[in-house]
């Protein structure tokens, strides 16, 4: 390290530190200043185009060992400035002081003080979009749509818009627009400003509009706000605790158990309207969901590869399992064979049962809408999709089919050891089962059951 001696000491000025320079045959020069100790300049050489560097440094002995740090640019820092800053680190140093600790300290600060400042702007919108994407890995399909549900900008067009009546009817529907998701007021509050009052106005607010969708959407904001209470990003922006106080939580509205379910007596009623529907498709598909018991997402997302009419069988994507196989009985065989196999607009094959010509995906649309008219045209108290797959369950006591065998064929966690670690039935015991169900059914609603061996079935195989 270079050392200062009485032949490089010199009382800087202004011009003599603008003049200073590295000479072309040395790799680096120094100048010292006799009035302030410490201070100093270092040049460095020019290398191709790039000019020499000329910076003021301060050194000074601590400890018994040589210290030197960089101050700033010639260019940057004045004389005054820099005799200043040599002098503030002479003082530490006579303190006893490392002055690049004390930097490194000032520079830590400094940065923390910048994150601070950004940590005090991010909305809960930010922390959404980041959340969404750190966890949406390992959700499922439909609990990654309820994400991007809650937070979906009003306004917009939907993706699938209402059919516009023929031409010569001269009247066309006007595109319709998204609503405000549910959470979508809350995504411009700062996750430091959020209150419990605040979550309690939206509560009031979204609970007169929508109470299920807003009992849904809180307990979504829930596992949010405790992940984001431990992310290191936003840790100390949000208490959990704090925010869901009793009374936020007071104001969550109740949701009441749905008892919607076909009593025997309905039936004949109920198949007459969906078998009169015009779009054989969504026929079909109201009735395998109360013949199977399935989910409506599960039969709707059925392909062609998935039915095996020879060995009669069918397979669904299963929410819990993965995927389930299930029988696949005569009178549904019936129904799903004559189904349209349709072309997509890409020409290929529409891998879908349960197809529309008009869907951008070649799937059909959700068929809850017609299926409530369907109900309400009937003179039928009103029942969900989710009520056929209930009904489903409770009419299927009338064959006194064990219970085991129904959650089995419909999806549901085993609720006993026995049921749990000891039952494995075979698609055959399923099928005895099932087949008698689907005949109970059909008898109470008058309609003929297929069987096998009959010209319907040999058709359909």
């Amino acid at each position: 390290m270079a050392t200062r001696n009485s032949t490089t000491r010199v009382n800087f000025t202004r011009g003599r530190v603008a003049t200073f320079a590295c000479p072309s045959d040395k790799k680096r020069a120094y100048l010292w200043d006799a009035g302030q100790p410490g201070l100093g300049l270092l040049a460095t050489p020019p290398k191709g185009e790039t000019k020499g560097a000329v910076s003021y440094i301060f050194q000074r002995s601590m400890g018994g060992r040589s210290l030197r740090l960089a101050i700033g640019d010639r260019a940057t820092w004045t004389l005054e400035e820099a005799r200043d800053e040599a002098k503030r680190m002479g003082v530490l140093v006579d303190s006893g002081i490392d002055p690049r600790q004390e930097r490194a300290g000032r520079v830590a600060q400094a940065e923390a003080t910048r994150l601070e400042g950004i940590r005090s702007t991010v909305t809960l919108g930010d922390a959404w979009t980041v959340y969404v994407a750190d966890r949406e890995s390992g959700w499922s399909d439909a609990h990654r749509h309820d994400h991007q549900q809650v937070m979906t900008k009003p306004g917009q067009p939907y993706k699938r818009q209402r059919k516009t009546e023929p031409e010569s009817s001269k009247r066309v529907d006007p595109p319709r627009k998204t609503r405000a998701g549910a959470l979508y007021p809350l995504r411009a509050e700062r996750l430091e400003a959020l209150t419990p009052e605040r979550l309690t106005d939206w509560l009031k607010a979204e609970t007169k509009k929508r109470p299920s969708v807003t009992a849904r959407a809180f307990r979504l904001l829930r596992t949010f706000l405790n992940w984001a209470a431990e992310r290191p990003e936003y840790r100390g922006l949000v208490d959990p605790a704090a925010l869901l106080t009793k009374e936020v939580r007071r104001r969550v509205p109740r949701q009441k158990l749905k008892d919607d379910c076909l009593q025997k007596e309905q039936l004949p009623l109920w198949f007459s309207g969906v078998r009169k529907l015009k779009n054989p498709v969504v026929s079909a598909y109201l009735q395998g969901l109360l013949i199977t018991g399935a989910r409506a997402g599960e039969l709707a997302h059925l392909r062609w590869e998935d039915v095996d009419f020879q060995w009669r069988s069918l397979t669904l994507r299963d929410k819990v399992e993965g995927e389930r196989t299930i029988p696949l009985t005569p009178y549904l065989a019936t129904l799903l064979h004559p189904l349209p196999r349709r072309t997509l607009e890409t020409g290929k094959s529409n891998p879908w049962v349960f197809s529309s010509p008009t869907s951008t995906h070649g799937r059909m649309g959700e068929a809850n809408h017609i299926h409530t008219r369907t109900v309400a045209a009937a003179g039928l108290p009103p029942l969900t999709l989710h009520g056929l797959r209930r009904s489903f369950g409770t009419l299927s006591e009338w064959v006194e089919c064990p219970v085991g065998v129904v959650a089995q064929i419909q999806g549901h966690k085993p609720s006993a050891i026995a049921e749990k670690h000891y039952r494995r039935r075979p698609l055959d015991l399923l099928r005895q089962w099932h087949d008698k169900i689907e005949g109970w059914v059909l008898t109470e609603a008058g309609i003929q059951q297929p069987e096998a061996g009959t010209a319907a079935l040999r058709v359909v195989r």
